[in-house]
């Protein structure tokens, strides 16, 4: 169904607009079947000629609206937390365009929109040593696992007959794959979801064959679960459960509980309300931002990410990471830990192909996840705010290692926007299977290869970059652990003024590296 069918009133003159950091602008206003456009009419100059929007409308979290007599005002509560104010003439214009933008943001989420081109694939993980491990094609159909992507590493010594078994032990197929193989000391990070033992302790040997084969006789290794002991053993009344200690006795299991879902979805919630009322004291304020437990959420992603990196690093021991169903808290640890350990992850291509690695290709689903962001009445199950997590980790990652990120915070922020409403195909639908099933690939642009551009790379790299090849080790004392203010205070005059700071910064930096070159 097209949004056209929906829209009884396209066009409003006589609009004013109002959003941050601007003066209020009046104009005409048209609504599309994706957009939301508007354009000043009024003033000289540079005035409200000037002043134009174009608004993506599944961009549009929450639409709240208000008449009186033969006007009305339209509130757009955005998904990158801006928020817009319409003033429109006529009640009946209001109403029409207010459930035309309503309808919009549901109807445009669920399909491409973006114009038709080429989607070039990032280079894949550096291959590990081709005598352990070897690029497995069994799942090409997407039949052993709809969420994996076509092509995984896995030991050399397991046949895919044994990869198909293990499969069937693990939730949705998800069986243990390479995500990481540190060339320091051989060791790797896997990752999968959790074995489906249930009640009856069922055994499945082609997956302890394929774990086993990991480690080729070390003596020890671990499994980093990402949920509590007590949620591991309620998971086996349900068909899941754990890795038994009889059946895999090389491999020692760790409980480090990170929360996931509704938990993180109302912790989202609550600190963007705290943020956005700026009438407490600051008393208050610090009361309701810890009340919100965002930042326990970073402390817990960033130390178990810690931990795993120092089983590999400092230990010398591979690791297996789950949780349920490996699609969520599993990929945040996995991506933060490799940014611990590997330089060429913080560069910027590193970066992006490491978020096509561990996020989109790994079967994270944006499109349920991403359904709405902190200010919608709608509240659908699946909804969770975990890559909007781990961007906020790695911006900590970024304030606490200025010199060793190349990453830069507009690189973040970009992201966090795209992630939940965006004109290019990578973060639309929910795996490589549904991406493929819909021609996402060659129907849509790639974000990734976008920020890549000569002419736009500049504008998200950090330019006090220093490249080093030792890990990094974040700090998760409460004293380290900061609010992201410019994600989450981006649309106040505090957060503009430290962006206006911050260019000027950046501005002097470059003028000086150019003088010593």
């Amino acid at each position: 169904m097209e949004l056209a069918e929906h829209i009884k009133t396209a066009t409003v003159e006589r609009v004013v607009l109002t959003r941050p950091f601007q003066a209020p602008a009046r104009g005409a206003l048209c609504l599309t079947g994706h957009h939301l456009l508007f354009s000043g009419r009024d003033g000289d100059g540079d005035g409200d000629r000037g002043r134009q929007l174009l608004l993506l409308l599944r961009s549009v979290d929450a639409v709240e609206k208000r008449t009186v007599a033969s006007s009305g005002t339209i509130t757009l509560k955005c998904k990158d937390l801006c928020v817009l104010q319409l003033d429109i003439p006529g009640m009946e214009e209001c109403l029409n365009i207010a459930s035309s933008v309503e309808v919009g943001g549901l109807l445009t989420a669920r399909a491409p929109s973006a114009p038709l081109s080429t989607r070039r694939n990032l280079e894949c993980l550096p291959f590990p040593s081709q005598d352990k491990w070897r690029v497995s094609h069994i799942n090409s159909d997407y039949s052993v696992c709809p969420t994996y992507p076509a092509a995984v590493i896995v030991p050399r010594t397991v046949d895919d007959q044994t990869l198909v078994k293990a499969a069937q032990f693990r939730q949705g197929g998800r069986f243990p794959v390479l995500c990481y193989y540190h060339q320091k000391n051989g060791t790797v990070i896997m990752r999968s979801s959790q074995p489906l033992p249930g009640a009856n302790r069922k055994r499945c040997r082609d997956d302890e064959l394929l774990l086993q084969a990991v480690i080729d006789g070390s003596e020890v290794a671990y499994i980093i679960d990402t949920r509590s002991g007590q949620q591991a053993q309620q998971a086996r009344m349900t068909g899941g459960g754990f890795e038994s200690k009889t059946f895999y006795n090389s491999w020692k299991r760790l409980h480090r509980h990170l929360e996931r879902g509704k938990v993180l979805q109302e912790s989202l919630i609550k600190l963007v309300e705290a943020c956005s009322d700026q009438s407490h004291s600051v008393d208050r304020w610090l009361s309701k931002l810890e009340n919100s437990k965002w930042l326990t959420h970073i402390h817990s992603a960033l130390s178990t990410a810690g931990l795993v990196a120092e089983c590999v690093e400092r230990d010398g021991h591979s690791v297996l990471i789950h949780g349920f169903e490996g699609t969520d808290s599993t990929l945040l640890v996995t991506t933060l830990a490799q940014l611990i350990l590997d330089p060429d992850a913080r560069t910027l291509r590193g970066f992006l192909a490491l978020l096509e690695r561990e996020w989109v290709q790994a079967g994270h689903p944006f499109q349920l996840r991403c359904a709405h962001s902190a200010y919608s009445h709608t509240r659908l199950k699946q909804e969770s705010p975990v890559f909007l997590l781990m961007l906020d980790c790695v911006w900590q990652l970024c304030r606490q290692f200025p010199l060793a990120m190349e990453v830069g915070e507009p690189l973040l922020l970009r992201l966090a926007q795209e992630a939940y409403a965006s004109n290019y195909g990578t973060f639309l639908c929910n795996s490589e299977q549904e991406r493929c099933a819909v021609d996402i690939k060659t129907r849509t642009h790639c974000l990734f290869q976008f920020l890549l551009r000569p002419d736009k790379r500049d504008e998200y790299i950090n330019p006090l970059y220093q490249p080093t090849h030792l890990a990094i080790w974040p700090s998760v004392q409460p004293q380290s652990l900061h609010l992201w203010w410019g994600f989450f205070l981006r649309w106040t005059d505090h957060a503009q003024n430290m962006a206006e700071a911050r260019e000027v910064m950046w501005r002097i930096v470059a003028e000086r590296f150019e003088d010593e070159s």
